[in-house]
């Protein structure tokens, strides 16, 4: 497992310096410099916001190439219930499923079933008590990579629960080994993603130490293949083994109402879900007992690795609901809760660190905010940093240059005596 493993890329040469993801990153990750983007590994969350506005396409998501299935014997594929909503007039989720199945996979086993235990598990635990209020959910890799970053009081209060793909996986194997008994070696288990964020925590999981996936397929590259295996179903198997609990996991909320209780709030797109972490930082939010957050805009139908408009998809899911039934999966069974927890304590990751030695850390922060008060404050993204603050510790962490604020610029040559043309100028800055 790899620290700094991550799922979301650049492509150097599409890569204008447009500065458009560095205004849009939650976490200051990206710098242009020289003229090209720099993702800082140890800040990026892999959210794919970067993707998303990127004019250049110069952001990408790696993913696995459907070739791995081919390296074991027995291949389950592991659907994220934001699938269902890629599909138009789709009434039942068999013509999916059985679509996998004639894609090459020996299994499909939905994550919706998951997620149905999950939901189980979390209301097993919320009626225990033990659990600091109001709860929140670590569905979301991102949004959990965030709060270890950027909210670390609020580390406590994360849902100590693995999430849906990753207890599929886990389930997925265990049955298949006991219908064929092949060695668990030989049983690869494979998760179709919405997002880059899935793709990351497979690799390098929070709380669980390691994941049951075996790769990651992403939806966009599954799609195509998928809808003409589904094209040709004139009648589909009765594979489905989940409900409306599971796959409204799909859309931002359904999550939270899975839980039956109305003291919930949910928030999707990832500046909102800052908004609501600042406010529950600040104590701003009252009488709510859990929190589900989503980075996407409408939940995982708005994921970067989709192929359908998140609201269109949304509205899917909502209609294919209504053919379903409430839930099918609980923990029972053999699925103990103890097996679904967290083995790790989510604990603050310290990417802003200065220097182990306290007096100089302490100096170099002085210096920064003494650089921040130097500059214009307009935030403007000129000199390549998202922030005159971000500039003004790039400055003492010795990455960035003071000169490289062209307000500064511009002051110096005006003293200097030297007339920079706008042209000119902007090519300098």
């Amino acid at each position: 497992m790899r620290e700094f493993f991550h799922s979301v890329t650049l492509d150097e040469d599409k890569c204008k310096g447009c500065t458009n993801c560095i205004k849009r990153c939650p976490t200051e990750a990206i710098r242009v410099r020289d003229g090209k983007a720099r993702i800082r590994t140890e800040r990026c969350i892999d959210c794919g916001e970067c993707i998303r506005v990127c004019p250049h396409h110069a952001k990408r998501a790696v993913s696995d190439s459907l070739e791995l299935m081919e390296q074991f014997r027995y291949k389950i594929a592991l659907p994220a219930p934001s699938l269902y909503g890629q599909f138009n007039n789709l009434s039942e989720i068999d013509y999916v499923l059985t679509g996998l199945q004639d894609m090459g996979f020996d299994d499909v086993f939905e994550v919706s079933r998951a997620a149905e235990v999950i939901s189980d598990a979390t209301r097993h635990m919320m009626r225990a008590g033990g659990l600091k209020m109001p709860v929140i959910s670590s569905a979301c890799p991102a949004v959990v990579r965030m709060i270890r970053m950027r909210f670390p009081s609020l580390c406590d209060q994360v849902l100590p629960l693995a999430a849906p793909m990753h207890e599929a996986a886990r389930c997925a194997k265990l049955e298949a080994a006991a219908r064929t008994g092949l060695p668990a070696g030989q049983i690869g288990a494979f998760f179709i993603t919405p997002c880059p964020a899935k793709v990351t925590d497979v690799l390098s999981p929070i709380g669980i130490g390691s994941s049951h996936v075996d790769g990651t397929f992403a939806m966009a590259d599954v799609y195509p293949r998928l809808l003409e295996r589904m094209n040709k179903i004139a009648s589909p198997r009765q594979l489905a083994k989940s409900g409306i609990i599971g796959v409204s996991w799909a859309n931002s909320g359904g999550e939270a109402s899975a839980l039956i209780q109305e003291k919930y709030l949910a928030a999707d797109g990832i500046e909102n879900v800052i908004t609501v972490l600042e406010e529950l930082e600040d104590e701003r939010l009252q009488g709510l007992e859990f929190i589900e957050l989503n980075a996407c805009h409408g939940g995982c139908v708005g994921g970067v690795l989709t192929v359908e408009n998140p609201y269109v998809a949304k509205s899917r899911i909502q209609l294919l609901r209504k053919y379903l039934p409430v839930s099918l999966n609980r923990i029972a069974d053999g699925i103990l809760l103890e097996d679904l927890m967290w083995k790790d304590k989510l604990e603050y990751r310290d990417v802003a660190h200065l220097s182990d030695d306290i007096t100089e850390a302490i100096e170099m922060l002085e210096a920064i905010n003494t650089l921040e008060k130097a500059f214009p404050g307009l935030d403007c993204g000129s000199c390549g940093a998202p922030s005159c603050r971000a500039l003004a510790e790039d400055i003492v962490t010795g990455s960035a240059r003071r000169n490289d604020c062209i307000f500064i610029l511009r002051n110096e040559a005006s003293v200097a005596g030297v007339d920079i043309s706008p042209d000119l100028f902007w090519k300098m800055g």
